[in-house]
């Protein structure tokens, strides 16, 4: 599979900037917001927008279902930031009708970052990532509360005085062929997130 099809959900949020590290990682990459159109897809990317949002839509759009479906036969995923969200098992300071699409044993902390006033970058040690740390941004971003057995932490927020509470966070993981960052590497110009991601998809 030299060059998979990954679709990006085209609901809400950065799905112009996915798909164009998407093409530049060397995926055919469509937007998705149809049953028919996820079911041509290898692989999906839940991009960053308002969690929320995402999940009423999902709804509306009738993805809910057919997308849990596909992510429990094993499709790659791949979530930044509100995608981290919806494939958390659980979330803490979500809303009540939250939809959750799993795929990720893991608790997430909705907006743990704060408010987007609130904005913090660091250089993140990144597993697996050749060329030095990863910049990340994190706005109303998420951060790992509590990892299940099968949940591999591939970078965590370094211990310096900025970082405050969020210090020694979890905020990329991976879980078999399931990838998600509480940044966005979409948002920086950094393809090589998206290059591991189309590689998990190849060797799937």
């Amino acid at each position: 599979m030299t060059s998979p099809t990954v679709g990006v959900l085209a609901l809400q949020g950065n799905v112009r900037e996915h798909l164009a590290a998407l093409t530049a990682a060397g995926a055919t990459a469509v937007p998705v917001r149809r049953t028919s159109e996820l079911d041509a897809v290898d692989a999906i990317v839940l991009p960053g927008g308002e969690s929320t949002t995402m999940s009423k839509l999902l709804d509306v759009f009738e993805l809910l279902e057919p997308l849990r479906a596909r992510l429990r036969a094993g499709m790659p995923a791949y979530g930044s930031c509100a995608g981290m969200i919806l494939l958390a098992e659980e979330i803490l300071d979500g809303r009540p009708d939250q939809h959750q699409l799993g795929g990720l044993d893991v608790v997430v902390r909705r907006n743990a970052f704060g408010r987007q006033a609130d904005s913090f970058e660091t250089d993140l040690e990144f597993d697996g990532l050749p060329g030095g740390p990863v910049h990340a941004v994190f706005i109303r971003a998420p951060w790992v509360e509590k990892t299940g057995g099968e949940v591999e932490v591939l970078a965590s927020v370094p211990h310096v005085d900025v970082a405050g509470a969020a210090a020694g966070r979890p905020v990329a993981i991976r879980q078999g062929a399931v990838l998600a960052t509480s940044f966005h590497p979409e948002l920086t110009g950094d393809g090589r997130v998206h290059d591991l991601f189309v590689d998990m998809v190849r060797t799937s």
